[in-house]
């Protein structure tokens, strides 16, 4: 805690250097991209680290499929050892397109578009291109202030709300909590599935000294389903399992994993985006005992695809264990209501 206040005193330039920034763009002293073919929506952040961003991307667009519309994915593609704009198809991999968007090509199997373009601008300039595409879903833009969605989702932890935390370096908000007043819904991610209503109205109360009056505040938690094969080895986790994580935020994992009777022997623990080596790997394959396996997030299993880890993974029991959204109360069909203006006319669900 000592540390933090010695910091704030850079907080607090950083915080005002961005919003300066960010008074350059609501003042119209610098240009804002706002007119496109079709709907263009924004999921993002204000904390650095993992809010939950993937899954619920993946959500808007199951929806925005099943109300009739064509969406489209677009990232920057953070890690990625590649610039411009690159389409996802299957000779992409993690290295070449981002850990995120290798997973949403993989969870729609093609039947969506995905992209990463630093540029957002050019990158909705060439998805609006093709004639399919209806609508655009960015993967976290929320500070990427030269493209003006017109729906913005803004994502905070239960755990690690925004209104508690600073400004770099003395906390982890990429910018002040006044921010938030952007956001056309605020969502409370990886919340306790009993989060009691008193609690919720407790959360919403402080949101609402930096949102917009009426923006709504929703919460949501996690599914996990059965785990996957990544590997093809194994018939299924025993009780014993080897945990291997590349991401910011492993606790919640760990807490299904433990809850469902898993007995964590090893955590394999390396930060968010780790590129795996073939020699971790190794090393990871000696901590298997017989009849053990290890169980990943499927971000992290499709950097294990990578094709400098081929051989390596091949030979191990790997499995990833899928995550889904799950709103609190009726926060799904809020969230829904909010959407309807970007679904087509006549849409059948």
């Amino acid at each position: 805690m000592l540390l933090t206040y010695l910091l704030l005193p850079l907080s607090w330039l950083y915080a005002a250097v961005m919003a300066g920034r960010n008074w350059l763009y609501d003042t119209g002293r610098r240009s804002v991209g706002r007119v496109w073919p079709g709907p263009v929506l924004s999921v993002g952040n204000l904390r650095v680290g993992g809010t939950g961003k993937t899954p619920h991307v993946a959500w808007l667009v199951r929806e925005l499929l099943r109300h009739g519309q064509q969406p489209a994915i677009l990232s920057r593609g953070y890690g990625r050892r590649s610039r411009g704009f690159r389409l996802g198809n299957p000779q992409e991999t993690a290295a070449t397109f981002g850990d995120e968007p290798s997973q949403h090509y993989q969870d729609f199997a093609g039947a969506v578009p995905v992209a990463v373009c630093e540029d957002r601008q050019a990158g909705l300039n060439q998805l609006f291109a093709q004639p399919e595409v209806g609508t655009v879903v960015l993967d976290d833009a929320y500070q990427h202030r030269r493209v003006q969605p017109h729906f913005s989702v803004l994502l905070t932890e239960q755990q690690r709300p925004f209104y508690q935390d600073f400004v770099l370096p003395a906390g982890r908000l990429r910018e002040s909590r006044s921010g938030a007043g952007r956001a056309d819904v605020i969502i409370v991610t990886k919340c306790d599935p009993q989060l009691s209503s008193a609690d919720q109205q407790e959360i919403t109360r402080r949101i609402r000294r930096y949102a917009r009056p009426a923006v709504p505040v929703l919460f949501s938690t996690y599914v996990y389903g059965a785990p996957v094969p990544v590997s093809g080895l194994g018939a299924g986790p025993g009780a014993d399992i080897v945990l291997l994580t590349g991401i910011a935020q492993p606790g919640p994992l760990r807490e299904h994993l433990e809850g469902a009777g898993y007995r964590i022997v090893h955590h394999a623990r390396f930060a968010d985006h780790h590129a795996f080596q073939p020699e971790e790997i190794t090393r990871l394959a000696a901590q298997l005992q017989p009849g053990q396996v290890v169980l990943t997030t499927q971000k992290d299993a499709v950097r294990l695809l990578e094709p400098a880890l081929a051989a390596s993974v091949a030979n191990l029991p790997v499995f990833y264990i899928p995550i889904d959204v799950c709103f609190l109360a009726d926060g799904a069909d809020r969230l829904r209501a909010l959407l309807t203006p970007y679904f087509p006319p006549h849409a059948v669900v």
